[in-house]
């Protein structure tokens, strides 16, 4: 019997040596980002979400506060669901007339498809009489933002470049609110983020997980561009578009591991969903 536990064993440890498994370790992990995107339109933060350690990044003016366009979006829910005991409103979205960057707009919508489309509409509706002590606090309580003034409805929707957030803050605060899922507020707004990477602006993650069973939590934003078009990225592919692009995703959405920032200089957010996906993919890949 002894000697068929013993069997037993090595044949496991074995298998746990042999089985491919998607490294974590910090080398290896920028050595495959590095590799396979090296283009200098792309721009990273990967962090262990368990310890909140920088596994790897690749990001111009780490410490400068920049927009961030719908990535914001969450936060303003929560400080609404606050004031309003986290019931929701329905809201009709009629597109470009409600400043929505969807046209046509998103018909009769609620949290959840508003956070998975990034309805800027429902959003504007939602911030549009917010009190400052109610987005302060939980600015404050994500570690974001210490606002002590009124931010204007269209900073907490993302729209423009007034309100600047450094990254590595934001992609943190990402963490924290997947931690908090069971809370009130934030567990809609979670549902919202998976439905993004199923079917809305962040299906690109989706798509590139699918063929692994894996899925990630997802929210993107386009914003203002922050770069050059003298340097190396005016020289990118994607240079018509007149914004950024972001997305951030938690990774796997059941008990994230990673969580990974993209921007995608002149790019929209759903296109930098793409990059992250292929990226999470290659990860968890490990080639």
């Amino acid at each position: 019997m002894k000697v068929l536990f013993s069997r037993i064993g090595l044949l496991l440890v074995v298998v746990a040596v042999c089985w491919p498994q998607p490294s974590l370790d910090r080398e290896w992990s920028s050595l495959l980002l590095e590799r396979r995107f090296a283009d200098p339109a792309i721009e990273y933060i990967l962090l262990d979400a368990r310890s909140g350690d920088v596994l790897t990044a690749r990001w111009s003016e780490p410490n400068e506060a920049v927009p961030l366009g719908s990535l914001v979006k969450p936060f303003t829910a929560l400080a609404y669901g606050e004031e309003h005991s986290f019931q929701y409103p329905q809201f009709e979205c009629h597109g470009k007339r409600d400043r929505c960057w969807s046209p046509r707009g998103h018909g009769q919508i609620g949290l959840l498809q508003a956070v998975a489309q990034s309805c800027n509409a429902y959003f504007l509706n939602l911030a549009s009489d917010l009190r400052p002590s109610s987005v302060s606090a939980v600015l404050r309580r994500y570690a974001i933002y210490d606002v002590s003034e009124k931010v204007s409805p269209e900073s907490l929707v993302g729209l423009g470049a007034a309100w600047k957030i450094l990254p590595i803050r934001m992609l943190r605060a990402y963490v924290e609110l997947s931690r908090r899922r069971d809370q009130p507020g934030v567990s809609e707004i979670i549902r919202g983020m998976q439905i993004s990477e199923m079917s809305g602006t962040g299906v690109g993650v989706g798509i590139a997980l699918r063929k692994s069973g894996a899925s990630a939590i997802t929210k993107t934003g386009t914003a203002p561009c922050v770069h050059s078009r003298d340097g190396d990225v005016g020289a990118s592919l994607h240079h018509a578009f007149a914004g950024d692009g972001y997305v951030i995703a938690l990774y796997p959405a059941a008990d994230p591991q990673l969580a990974l920032m993209v921007r995608l200089h002149s790019a929209p957010g759903w296109k930098a969903a793409d990059v992250a996906g292929t990226m999470l993919r290659t990860i968890a890949d490990g080639k």
